[in-house]
């Protein structure tokens, strides 16, 4: 009988926080900018310059520790972890790791079994390291330090992973809990959140752990779900030929959809950690946890349950609309300024999933404003634009954020309601289409709806297709 695997998996997941300087420097943390350019003695270090700990990073490490229901370290410390590379240019991180600020948490995941929970072993601060950018042409590698000194959370799974299915459960529950504390956007294909991938094989029922590789260079959760079962493949394969499997740091490619070795971990590296002489020890009192224990928001849990009693929408919208934190802020402003709950899912379930897909954007980078989308909403409650014009008005105020009613005006898009104006239109329509008309007088019903478009076409869309409709029957 063929033997029966299972995969056990732990992540170490990065996320980069969203604060607007670093972790020990006032430098800028924003994304991209020229190379080099957001930098200072500190972050680049200079010997003799100090680090000085940003109250930023402390208090989000502690909420997201908070939300993960994790155990807060109230006396913590930094470590110096030593290793030499190009990119680190201390020649050592400043890390946790003797007393690392969160421990022994866990989250509830949904898996096709159920519920499960996650734990978390730790989640430590740290700052990111400097970026090399391996320049083919001149045959040379250049550093780039903007990125050196960006205030990082590790927050580091246990082995409680099956498959890949549960990881992204897994992945995903954390990105939704620390884009609701806004601290960090979580952006995988900017890398403000990375996912270091531990991966072991053991036959079915076995209590020890098989050895592990780890997989980097993994920037989307589809990268991430097949190089998972492309290492299990892999590894089961090795075992079934009476192969070992070498302890290794592994990359995987996504276009080739394989992982090769980047360096053996035979002997572990001693990376000499040591408490960071430069930085004080850190001691978190009870009233500190209880400001950062307050100032926790709704998390999405709790806004569904609260959704569901007081909205009357579907369960399917509550789902979309909750899964950014982002759209259900518009959604609820929206609603405060006396739009209906339906009407404002309905613009945010549609046309906005639509234009959002269109635009490869995420939920997050939505621009138009709650009262921008209630005027619109007002507009076509009040007929005075029809669906068609609102729709497009729509689509420019989702490209760039205008005022709807300000646009209606100068583009002369309100509907013509002047029965008097309408009827002659309409007459002028039957009279130049008399096939249409005894069409719809020998019973083919179809044949008012092209009568209608004529009528819309001459009002360049801006008729009550209602009013169009009622005035034909008359007048037929």
């Amino acid at each position: 009988m063929a033997k029966q695997y299972e995969t056990v998996i732990g992540l170490e997941v990065h996320v980069e926080l969203a604060t607007k300087t670093k972790i020990f420097c006032g430098c800028s943390t924003a994304f991209g900018g020229e190379p080099n350019t957001h930098t200072c003695p500190v972050c680049t270090g200079m010997p003799g310059s100090l680090p000085v700990l940003n109250k930023q990073v402390l208090e989000y490490a502690v909420a997201v520790g908070l939300a993960t229901n994790c155990t807060i370290t109230q006396y913590c410390k930094f470590d110096r972890k030593n290793y030499f590379y190009p990119d680190n240019p201390q020649n050592y991180q400043i890390s946790q790791l003797y007393l690392p600020i969160c421990r022994n948490g866990k989250v509830e995941i949904e898996t096709e079994n159920g519920k499960k929970f996650v734990g978390i072993h730790e989640i430590h601060m740290e700052e990111d390291a400097g970026k090399l950018i391996h320049d083919e042409w001149d045959d040379c590698s250049l550093v780039d330090y903007n990125r050196s000194g960006v205030p990082l959370i590790e927050i580091v799974s246990e082995p409680d992973m099956r498959s890949a299915e549960e990881v992204i459960a897994y992945l995903e529950k954390l990105r939704m809990i620390i884009q609701y504390l806004g601290a960090s956007d979580c952006k995988l294909q900017e890398g403000s959140m990375r996912a270091d991938v531990n991966l072991s094989i053991r036959e079915k029922g076995q209590e020890a752990f098989g050895t592990r590789t780890e997989m980097k260079n993994l920037n989307s959760f589809k990268a991430i779900a097949r190089a998972i079962e492309g290492e299990t493949e892999r590894q089961i394969d090795l075992l079934e030929d009476g192969k070992k499997v070498v302890q290794e740091t592994r990359r995987w490619d996504d276009n080739k959809g394989e992982s090769y070795a980047m360096r053996s971990k035979e002997d572990a590296q001693d990376y000499r950690y040591f408490p960071d002489p430069d930085l004080v020890p850190i001691v978190l009192d009870d009233a500190f946890l209880e400001t950062i224990r307050r100032k926790q928001p709704e998390f999405r849990e709790e806004k569904m349950r609260r959704y569901q009693e007081e909205f009357d929408i579907p369960e399917y919208d509550i789902e979309i609309i909750t899964g950014s934190k982002h759209m259900a802020d518009i959604f609820e402003a929206t609603v405060a300024l006396g739009s209906q709950p339906k009407k404002v899912s309905n613009w945010l379930m549609v046309e906005t999933l639509r234009l959002l897909k269109e635009n490869g954007m995420d939920p997050e980078d939505i621009r138009f404003s709650p009262e921008h989308l209630s005027k619109l909403i007002a507009l076509t409650d009040a007929k005075a634009i029809n669906s068609s014009v609102a729709k497009e008005v729509f689509e420019v105020m989702f490209t760039r954020d205008m005022d709807p009613e300000k646009y209606v005006e100068e583009k002369g898009l309100k509907t013509v309601n002047d029965e008097g104006a309408l009827r002659k239109t309409v007459e002028e329509v039957i009279a130049n289409n008399p096939q249409s008309v005894e069409d719809y007088r020998n019973g083919k019903e179809k044949a008012i709806g092209f009568l209608v478009g004529q009528t819309m076409k001459v009002m360049k869309g801006k008729a009550d297709p209602g009013m169009v409709n009622r005035l034909l029957k008359e007048l037929l």
